[in-house]
């Protein structure tokens, strides 16, 4: 299990928004075997929500998983942090970052609700898609279904954690996020915006 720090915890709401902004996961499972693909977060389906997502057919990883324990992780915003942007010093470099932890059980799906899985993931990224036949047509998805596999994970535990410096005084606090917001990394403005929709307790 990850470690989190109380001040660093998640709640399930700022939770649930990572994962519907950041949706590549990762899907691990039994004998560390793991894909790589986008999913979808059903917040009110089940007592913690349910993932939906595929896999292709030919990934043989799809044949141990129905009925498994899995892990998927989503990794939000991350950044290098520099000390220099502390007010207070000595001080020594760091990496802020925020991540999910999702803990379920995987079941496999029939093509019909795979079906709609490919429809609510076209809904979710492209919408246009489902009303662009010339690009994506209904021969070509059926044509494609079978070469996919659908899934569910029964979410059981939820565990969020968003390392950005909350045990720093607000000065370095302060010092961090103008750091971030200056940068010419978009990876750590990122960081930065993600930031503004998350409040920090400070410790001190």
């Amino acid at each position: 299990m990850m470690h989190i720090p109380y001040s660093m915890a998640m709640h399930q709401e700022q939770a649930y928004a990572l994962i519907e902004e950041f949706s590549f996961g990762v899907l691990i499972s039994e004998g560390l075997q793991a894909t790589h693909l986008p999913l979808l977060l059903d917040r009110n389906e089940g007592e913690h929500g349910t993932l939906y997502g595929h896999l292709a057919r030919a990934n043989p990883h799809w044949r141990s998983l129905d009925g498994q324990e899995v892990l998927t992780i989503f990794n939000g915003p991350h950044a290098y942090i520099s000390p220099t942007w502390y007010a207070k010093k000595p001080a020594v470099p760091t990496w802020n970052y925020a991540v999910v932890h999702i803990e379920g059980t995987l079941e496999l799906l029939d093509s019909s609700v795979t079906h709609e899985i490919l429809d609510k993931t076209l809904a979710k990224y492209e919408p246009e898609l489902l009303d662009d036949p010339e690009t994506l047509s209904d021969a070509l998805r059926d044509k494609l279904l079978p070469a996919i596999v659908g899934f569910r994970i029964r979410i059981h535990e939820i565990h969020g954690k968003a390392k950005l410096g909350q045990h720093r005084s607000q000065e370095d606090q302060a010092g961090v996020a103008a750091g971030l917001r200056d940068s010419d990394s978009p990876q750590a403005r990122q960081l930065w915006r993600y930031m503004q929709t998350i409040p920090l307790d400070t410790e001190k």
